[in-house]
């Protein structure tokens, strides 16, 4: 399977662009991931929002697992060669529709421990309503 097809290649490219002129701007941005990529055989996972212009290295959440999904850049040569137990390898989530800004992403995905039960939260939550972040631990928000 290809992990990055020309379109999404071109799209995270166009959000990497965006991104540097919000930030010029002093513009706030927080795109929606376009791209899942997860181990079929663990628990790692990876939303990627862009890709810089090494054409190497995403940006996004990412998930390896030991419950504590963080926001950074990660590299897409690594991720490829990846070798897993019998002959798979590391695979893109071809029904991935991310739906709401990484932000969120990130903030129910560390509430919940991972992105997979961040997901599932998330999926249960957003049947017609909007989301955002998680209340704090407080109950305040």
């Amino acid at each position: 399977m290809i992990l990055l097809p020309p379109e999404l290649r071109f799209a995270l490219r166009a959000n990497d662009i965006n991104r540097r002129a919000a930030d010029v701007n002093g513009e706030r941005f927080d795109p929606v991931p376009l791209l899942k990529l997860f181990n079929p055989l663990g628990a790692a996972t990876w939303l990627a929002t862009e890709l810089a212009d090494d054409d190497d290295t995403l940006f996004g959440l990412a998930d390896l697992g030991f419950g504590c999904p963080e926001l950074g850049p990660f590299s897409l040569t690594e991720i490829a060669s990846v070798r897993l137990p019998y002959g798979t390898r590391i695979e893109r989530d071809i029904a991935f529709e991310g739906r709401f800004a990484l932000s969120v992403w990130a903030a129910w995905s560390r509430r919940a421990g991972s992105i997979i039960h961040g997901e599932a939260l998330l999926r249960r939550m957003s049947q017609g309503q909007e989301i955002g972040p998680p209340p704090d631990a407080s109950g305040n928000g």
